[in-house]
């Protein structure tokens, strides 16, 4: 661990999660959405597990919206998160306005890009959800290529907290640094980029970073097994889903990494590093739930 970073342990994640009153409902944990989805990236289980994520995690609701020309294949799987089917063309969402204030409308927070593929709608989608919507903007996977290829200055035009998790690659095409570089000093990298656009950044790896450009957390919690599609998703979602009902800090987005890199743990010891897919760490996140609050 770098001597600057504080290295996250379980009684921080504890502390984060603090205890739900026994009189609970789910308006008091938050409503959030999951945009992404395309004809060539449909996944719809690994798209359900994004929502099944989320709940698992917290939020009181979870909704999915996907392109419409994918909904009837997504719904089978879905059986606690609702869906919402998006204005689309070739499988691919298109930006309409109205479509998404309805999407948005009553969202702590939103998870953006997962399984979007490429096209030239995202931009506006984009664009009008950092003008239009004040909650919490987590951007992952195209949400990020996307950013990157707009150019990361359509970030002053946001309204909400924007939470950025990439991969070093990702990363280097956000931040023009070359991955040589960003792998030499990836706190110097992360804050700094933190820092200049007021974003919370998470930068994956066997140890992962998260800062917004003040203070610096890391957790290597995760496990080999892990190294399989759909692992990021399931990341996303238990952001998401957090950041339903927590404030949008980079401790609750450390707290977050820690959280599923503990169920990829778990899920390791019931399979294997070979065998293991993205919906056994999914399965596990309530035993690292279990695990953290005793």
């Amino acid at each position: 661990m770098e001597e600057n970073a504080i290295l996250l342990k379980m009684e921080n994640v504890r502390s984060v999660l603090g205890e739900r009153p026994w009189d609970s409902h789910k308006g008091m944990f938050g409503y959030i959405g999951i945009l992404g989805g395309s004809l060539c990236y449909s996944g719809a289980a690994k798209l359900a597990n994004l929502g099944a994520s989320a709940l698992r995690s917290g939020c009181g609701v979870a909704t999915l919206g996907v392109p419409a020309s994918l909904a009837p294949a997504v719904a089978p799987y879905l059986l606690e998160s609702t869906l919402f089917p998006m204005p689309d063309r070739d499988g691919k969402m298109i930006f309409d306005p109205n479509a998404l204030d309805s999407f948005f409308a009553g969202k702590r927070a939103v998870a953006v890009g997962m399984g979007w593929g490429r096209s030239s709608e995202y931009e506006m989608i984009l664009d009008y959800l950092f003008r239009n919507f004040s909650g919490t903007i987590l951007l992952d996977a195209d949400g990020l290529n996307t950013l990157a290829e707009s150019g990361v200055k359509m970030l002053t035009r946001k309204q909400g907290r924007v939470v950025l998790t990439p991969h070093p690659m990702e990363f280097s095409r956000l931040s023009g640094n070359p991955v040589s570089e960003i792998l030499k000093k990836p706190i110097e990298h992360a804050k700094s980029f933190a820092s200049e656009h007021e974003v919370v950044v998470l930068l994956k790896g066997s140890v992962t970073t998260v800062t917004d450009g003040k203070t610096v957390y890391q957790t290597d919690r995760g496990c080999a097994g892990m190294a399989t599609a759909g692992s990021g998703d399931v990341l996303s979602g238990v952001l998401a889903g957090m950041l339903g009902y927590l404030p949008p800090t980079a401790l609750t987005v450390a707290a977050g990494a820690y959280l599923a890199g503990l169920a990829g743990e778990l899920a390791e010891k019931e399979s294997n590093p070979f065998s293991m897919v993205a919906s056994d760490t999914a399965r596990a996140i309530p035993r690292a739930f279990s695990k953290i609050l005793k």
